[in-house]
């Protein structure tokens, strides 16, 4: 079964992908984790060899932690919670690899190589910095600008798999998909070259619809081992987050997504007329309750606004019980939201020169 991670916009059942494609359940880490919501709350919800990482940490011995950026269009709150993910994982003292997919986004996306550069930086790297992110502890780069060990890998990986297992793992292909596929294996990989950390245990959070290239990824690692040392990169899962009219939070739909460089007012007026978990009229609201699971208000409180899972119950109790009515969440929602943004984006302007420096100088010139 194929599935294709540059079309897909929902995942019905996240635990089938536990019995289709042989992802392992994050379950048995989350108590040891719990300081991290996402995996407290179950929204990391798989994995694959994160055993190795787990040991890593453990023993506090060193291991890296890639990610790749699509440099598409505006940073908003679905990618912050990657990169909230990513800072986690540099607290807990992964070497931390974030590669800008340039080339992808051409390839895919059909976005200008310097549209996706300036992207890059002013969107992602700015806002992972301001979100807490060191970027004197992060290397960098832009796929289409980087070292010959990367490239090289890249096109010996092209050796190490057939077009068929292409096709049986993606569907359909075209020459950008396979291209992409193979710039990805090399992100995830290089880190573990000799030029740089050597072979290591490396992680890879991702969201559930990149399990593909995690799988092609480890595939090649394994078959590499004539000409290259590697670990086979773990990775973790998370779920979408949904967008404020349902389905996915895309950057290609501003009416899915806030951004984090959003006017905040504009935010405040997003989150008043997003899609909620209420019924049909105040009579059934007070007599059935609200559905929390189906609203995209509460789902900011889930991922991002409300860490203390007591605070959480308690605003699923009152959607629940009826004591509370959209409108009412919705205020509560929007003056988190509003406050949220204007002290982030303070923090914005003072990471905007660290982001430029960070892309100047792990980039290749």
């Amino acid at each position: 079964m194929e599935f294709d991670p540059w079309t897909i916009t929902d995942i019905g059942d996240y635990e089938d992908l536990f019995h289709k494609f042989g992802m392992e359940p994050f379950e048995k880490y989350k108590a040891r984790y719990s300081d991290l919501r996402y995996i407290r709350r179950g929204i990391v919800f798989g994995h694959r060899g994160f055993d190795k990482i787990d040991a890593a940490i453990q023993g506090k011995k060193p291991f890296a932690m890639m990610t790749g950026l699509m440099p598409s269009g505006r940073f908003h709150f679905g990618h912050k919670m990657v990169a909230d993910e990513i800072i986690w994982f540099q607290r807990k003292g992964a070497r931390t690899y974030i590669a800008a997919a340039d080339i992808e986004s051409y390839l895919m996306r059909n976005i200008p190589l310097p549209e996706a550069r300036k992207t890059a930086v002013e969107e992602y790297l700015t806002n992972y910095i301001a979100l807490g992110l060191d970027p004197k502890k992060a290397t960098f780069w832009f796929q289409s600008d980087y070292v010959a060990p990367y490239y090289r890998l890249a096109d010996v990986a092209a050796k190490e798999v057939t077009f068929n297992e292409m096709k049986a793992i993606y569907g359909d292909l075209s020459n950008g998909k396979i291209i992409s596929a193979l710039k990805q294996a090399a992100d995830i990989l290089h880190p573990q070259l000799p030029e740089f950390e050597g072979m290591m245990p490396t992680v890879v959070p991702v969201g559930a619809d990149q399990d593909p290239h995690i799988r092609l990824t480890r595939d090649i690692a394994a078959r590499l081992n004539h000409t290259y040392k590697l670990e086979l990169p773990a990775a973790t899962f998370h779920r979408f987050m949904e967008g404020l009219q349902g389905g996915k939070m895309s950057s290609s739909d501003p009416k899915s997504h806030i951004a984090l460089s959003e006017e905040p007012k504009s935010a405040r007026k997003k989150i008043m007329s997003a899609t909620t978990g209420g019924r049909a009229t105040l009579e059934e609201q007070k007599k059935l309750g609200g559905i929390p699971e189906n609203c995209a208000v509460y789902k900011f409180y889930l991922y991002h606004f409300v860490d203390d899972d007591k605070d959480l119950k308690k605003i699923y109790e009152e959607c629940k019980s009826g004591s509370i009515m959209c409108g009412d969440c919705k205020k509560r929602c929007a003056d988190m939201m509003e406050a949220f943004l204007i002290e982030h984006q303070k923090k914005r302007e003072k990471a905007r020169g660290d982001a430029i420096k960070l892309a100047e100088s792990n980039s290749k010139k």
